[in-house]
């Protein structure tokens, strides 16, 4: 009875020995494998081994994801509308032609006010005036800053002679429209009102000249893009 207890003892330690070593192997073999992260488009697969190695047409390199959002506008872009409100001084030069036409050859002047840093005012102008009001033509740029703002006068703006004799003031009032712009005024549009005055001091003989001081208020909303 005792040689045969002793024999399963022996049969027991041999079986915990074996079981043993078996766990370490299995072990050992668990820790020597590793696992790689594998990508394919939108795909995503996980290889464990010993030495992983991804399906072909894989990459352990993770795909950039590029965005479709569009970039926000800038401040330069943006659209909106931009108040408008200035008064600009300067003299402009007139050539008496006939049948009563009045050119207006030259105008610089230089504003005040909420201009937007457009501060330099340029243009021309012509009329034939019958009457003491009359309609008249002229266009004109306002610039500073790399911007510019080129206006147009409306059809309907006048130009009042307090006299038919000189001296005598002249009165315009009106709209100008905006047809065009640089800069950060590209593709503006809108209408300003316009007020100004200027003075005629000489008898207006045919092929003369005058230079005269003018002021001008310009004033609305520009509306940019």
């Amino acid at each position: 009875m005792k040689l045969r207890t002793t024999k399963i003892m022996q049969i027991l330690v041999v079986f915990s020995a074996l079981t043993l070593i078996a766990g370490n192997a299995t072990v050992a073999n668990a820790a020597a494998k590793k696992t790689i992260t594998c990508y394919k488009g939108t795909t995503v697969k996980k290889v464990t081994a010993a030495n992983p190695k991804c399906p072909a047409g894989y990459s352990t390199k993770k795909p950039v994801v590029k965005s479709t959002a569009k970039p926000a506008a800038t401040a330069s872009t943006k659209a909106g509308s931009v108040a408008f409100q200035g008064t600009y001084k300067g003299k402009i030069s007139i050539v008496f032609g006939d049948n009563n036409l009045i050119q207006v050859t030259k105008v610089d002047g230089t504003g005040t006010g909420n201009v937007s840093g457009l501060s330099d005012m340029s243009g021309t102008a012509s009329a034939a005036p019958a009457n003491l009001c009359d309609n008249f033509s002229g266009k004109g740029v306002i610039s500073g800053g790399g911007n510019t703002l080129s206006l147009a006068f409306d059809s309907s703006s006048q130009g009042c002679a307090d006299s038919d004799s000189a001296p005598a003031t002249v009165t315009i009032k009106g709209s100008a429209k905006i047809t065009g712009g640089t800069g950060k005024y590209a593709g503006a549009t809108g209408t300003l009102t316009v007020k100004g005055t200027f003075d005629i001091n000489s008898k207006g003989i045919v092929g003369s000249t005058e230079a005269s001081t003018f002021s001008m208020d310009l004033s609305g909303n520009i509306a940019t893009k």
